[in-house]
């Protein structure tokens, strides 16, 4: 029992130091935390203190960049540079980061520009080094032919310079025809249809043989004044009067008085010889021959070798002539058609004798 008794005592004594110790335990954290929150409170205060400090440096910073502003606005005196002092406060470094973009994109742009100038001019050298695009083809004038080689882009009239250093006939005097339609001097050669391999008939007579021509005209006129001047009309003469007594022919092709045409692309007709059988002319342009064909023959004339045309208006009908087509030295070699179209008489000498 007293055993018993003392051990009783014991675990009563244990127990009521129990609580005791917990209490003192409890007593020392609460005595850490606040300790803790004391110098969590005395950083923030240096935190606070160093902060206002801060402000008032940069503050003080900022009132001596704009002491030195006014300075120098009132002095225009060059004043030390500042960049240090700029780079310690924080909107000077706010406005190095907005120009800094700006200017990276200035210098940007004039590398564009000077990039898009170098292109530009790159293309246009590259543009004038290309080789002009030529095109050959035959001209052919008195049974010659001439190989012609040029470029698509130069016009008529620079062809015809071409031509004047190959065949001594001045661009003035010159007729270029291609498939019928003359060259037109102030288009393209492309735009007249000149293309690889065509024939291109030149109509035109040298200077020289011009000034002889109208040389041994003059003499002959002073040979012979009264003979020409006391000449009848030749629908009077009895040879020409005979066929046209007989009227005009049932396919005789329509005209009209004082008029010009270009010649039409089909030959013409309705037309009659002295015999008073049918006619047509046709131009082989590109072989340089006229064709006179009857219904029995054709006999094809090179144009060359007519020397001359003499035309006149019939009495009865103008609007229609007499044509005598010579091609010897005398007039008894004139090949004489009726019923000629009056609108294409000129048409007709221009391209024979190339006036």
């Amino acid at each position: 029992d007293s055993k018993s008794e003392t051990n009783g005592r014991s675990e009563s004594t244990a127990a009521t130091r129990q609580p005791t110790s917990a209490t003192t335990t409890t007593t020392t954290a609460a005595s850490a935390v606040t300790t803790d929150d004391q110098s969590v409170d005395n950083k923030i205060t240096v935190i606070q203190s160093n902060s206002d400090s801060n402000c008032a440096q940069i503050q003080t910073i900022d009132d001596s960049l704009t002491v030195n502003s006014t300075e120098r606005q009132t002095d225009d005196k060059p004043r030390v540079d500042t960049q240090d002092v700029h780079m310690k406060s924080a909107e000077s470094v706010e406005c190095l980061a907005t120009t800094g973009p700006t200017l990276d994109t200035e210098v940007a742009d004039d590398s564009t520009g000077a990039s898009s100038s170098t292109a530009t001019a790159a293309v246009a050298t590259e543009e004038e080094s290309v080789p002009e695009e030529t095109v050959k083809f035959k001209v052919v004038f008195n049974k010659t032919i001439y190989e012609i080689e040029i470029g698509l882009k130069k016009t008529g009239l620079e062809l015809k310079q071409k031509i004047q250093t190959l065949t001594s006939v001045a661009p003035a005097m010159q007729k270029l025809v291609l498939k019928g339609i003359a060259i037109n001097d102030t288009k393209t050669l492309s735009e007249n249809g000149i293309k690889d391999g065509v024939k291109v008939l030149l109509v035109g007579c040298r200077l020289d043989d011009v000034i002889a021509i109208n040389a041994t005209t003059s003499e002959a006129k002073k040979d012979e004044p009264t003979a020409v001047s006391t000449r009848e009309p030749l629908c009077k003469q009895k040879q020409h009067k005979k066929v046209l007594d007989r009227g005009l022919p049932e396919d005789v092709m329509p005209a009209w008085k004082n008029g010009k045409a270009s010649l039409p692309p089909e030959p013409l007709h309705g037309m009659v010889n002295k015999y008073n059988n049918k006619v047509r002319l046709t131009f082989k342009l590109e072989a340089d021959q006229l064709w006179i064909g009857t219904k029995e023959r054709t006999d094809k004339l090179p144009m060359q070798n007519i020397r001359s045309i003499v035309s006149e208006p019939i009495d009865d009908h103008p609007e229609y002539h007499l044509m005598g087509i010579q091609t010897g030295p005398t007039e008894a070699s004139r090949i004489w058609l009726y019923w000629v179209p009056s609108q294409f008489v000129d048409a007709i000498k221009d391209t024979i004798l190339g006036k």
